[in-house]
């Protein structure tokens, strides 16, 4: 898999946004440690399929065969939020900077901060994003099965982010 592809893939999670959260493919369990220097993987775009405003997409890891967990840093702009979605595993947020909101369906919406961490368990619908006046940044921590770690549903509406 080259290096474009690899980040593409890695946009389609999160999330938040959007990693495939597969193993390379062909990859062994490592015996060693691994380092990922600061810098060395590229940010990308969170795809507009799945985000409603800028949101950047910082990876941090991929699954792998040993522990099917993948991560990322994923910020969003004021305003900014992911489409509802699912996880099959379930999905861990670790807010990082900024203020933010949360959603499931059906369920009130949520104000998130700085040093907040969400737990949001498996086949629960959600959404999560900046506030309209504030950016917030979080990370991402989510399982895979069967090669998949997100099943993306339909758009946050503005009546729906506003609360109305």
């Amino acid at each position: 898999m080259n290096y474009t592809a690899l980040l593409l893939s890695l946009s389609l999670i999160v999330l938040v946004n959007g990693f495939t959260g597969q193993a390379l493919a062909g990859e062994a369990v490592m015996r060693s440690q691994t380092i990922l220097p600061a810098g060395s993987q590229a940010s990308v775009k969170g795809p507009a399929e799945y985000f409603t405003g800028d949101v950047r997409i910082d990876p941090l890891f991929l699954a792998n065969e040993a522990t099917p967990v993948s991560s990322a840093y994923v910020t969003f702009e004021p305003g900014a939020r992911s489409a509802w979605h699912l996880h099959p595993t379930g999905q861990h947020l670790v807010v990082t900077a900024g203020v933010g909101r949360t959603q499931e369906w059906g369920g009130p919406m949520v104000e998130i901060k700085a040093g907040d961490v969400i737990w949001c368990p498996p086949g629960v619908k959600h959404w999560h994003g900046a506030s309209p006046t504030t950016a917030m940044t979080h990370i991402a921590i989510t399982g895979t099965v069967n090669g998949k770690n997100v099943d993306w549903l339909e758009k946050v509406t503005d009546e729906q982010y506003h609360g109305k």
